[in-house]
């Protein structure tokens, strides 16, 4: 059965003992570590994600309790996954994929309504789902970024996603209370994606920000996952934006 996540666990005894999460996006990169380290700390894990294959692999790296392959910003789908969950749950942690990036004159309005989908709605979305299949006192966990908060071309999408997203945040919080909504909103972070989107780029990047961050290193996965795991733990957090990029917006060059 399901532990009711109310208090912080006894010295020594595992953070996540008895409690359920759900990581959807869950194959690769942040998810899967963060299921990782949800497993560490004795949670059954339930992945989902769009590629079945991928998911599957991810499910036998960390011990997952169940899989469901299926695309999150599909109304349908999304509301069979809750539907079919077994039982209450105690957190649910978000990822996807990175921010629609495009100057003024290239902004395409289907793909700009699909960010905004994914990145805005989703939050909504399952916040009501979540009412009733999430413990009261258990998590949504949702990601975000800090690179919106630059102004300059091609970030006019990003922008907008990242203001909205902690306002958002922090009004499902009330409304849903007293299952607790938190965002992460995270800097570089060196994953899979990162290196899908820079390609060539991705090692002068990481030289970059080893050479100017003040943590002098790059943030991983495995950070996130920790910051994910304090915020399903710490039950008197909720409604709050936690940003984790190793000082890179207090440098110019971040």
């Amino acid at each position: 059965m399901t532990a009711s996540p109310a208090g912080p666990a006894a010295a020594g005894e595992p953070e996540l003992a008895g409690q359920t999460v759900v990581v959807i996006g869950g194959s690769a990169g942040i998810g899967l570590e963060t299921a990782r380290r949800a497993r560490a700390e004795g949670a059954e894990v339930i992945l989902t994600a769009r590629n079945a294959d991928r998911l599957e692999q991810a499910a036998a790296e960390v011990g997952a309790q169940r899989t469901v392959a299926f695309d999150v910003t599909d109304p349908a789908a999304l509301a069979r996954f809750f539907a079919g969950l077994p039982g209450q749950i105690d957190h649910v942690m978000v990822t996807g994929p990175g921010p629609y990036y495009a100057p003024l004159p290239d902004l395409d309005r289907d793909r700009t309504l699909r960010d905004l989908d994914i990145h805005v709605w989703l939050h909504i979305a399952i916040a009501q789902h979540a009412v009733g299949r999430v413990r009261p006192g258990g998590t949504l966990l949702f990601m975000g970024g800090t690179g919106g908060r630059s102004r300059g071309p091609g970030l006019s999408v990003i922008a907008a996603v990242t203001a909205a997203q902690p306002a958002l945040v922090a009004n499902l919080a009330v409304e849903v209370a007293p299952i607790r909504v938190n965002l992460i909103a995270a800097g570089f972070v060196d994953t899979p994606l990162s290196a899908a989107l820079l390609g060539d780029e991705l090692d002068k990047r990481r030289e970059q920000l080893r050479a100017t961050l003040p943590i002098r290193r790059v943030v991983g996965p495995a950070d996130i996952a920790a910051l994910a795991v304090h915020i399903m733990t710490n039950t008197a957090l909720t409604g709050g934006t936690y940003d984790i990029d190793g000082g890179q917006q207090l440098v110019a060059s971040g």
